[in-house]
């Protein structure tokens, strides 16, 4: 696929007047969550929900992370997802499931995020 960036915007769920904007974070659909430093998310006022979350680095090296809601937006789309609050040296990640809310896939000979198409209902 290849990897690309692209920028969000991460909002408080409770008090959207508090927000922050990533200019360049990593579009990673090998990853689960999306990851945003924990300076921003506190900056914010994101509060930590879940603690000590356990996540396998692409490396093997497990390591722990605390996790809170927010509200990401690329460009025109948004939506409410899990955040992990990273750490020195942690990548800044769009993850999978962010994208997924987001209705984005990846276009990847352009290397960019596209609509991906009215939803499945049953």
């Amino acid at each position: 696929m290849g990897s690309f960036y692209t920028g969000c915007k991460i909002e408080n769920v409770t008090d959207r007047s508090k927000a922050a904007t990533v200019s360049r974070v990593l579009v990673d659909t090998g990853s689960e969550y999306t990851w945003i430093p924990s300076a921003t998310l506190e900056k914010i006022g994101i509060q930590r929900e879940k603690k000590d979350l356990e996540f396998i680095m692409t490396n093997g090296v497990k390591i722990a992370r605390s996790v809170g809601f927010g509200i990401i937006r690329v460009g025109a789309s948004f939506t409410v997802d899990e955040v992990v609050f990273g750490e020195k040296g942690n990548l800044l990640l769009l993850g999978a499931r962010s994208l997924e809310g987001l209705s984005l896939t990846v276009d990847p000979r352009r290397k960019k995020l596209v609509a991906s198409g009215p939803l499945p209902a049953a």
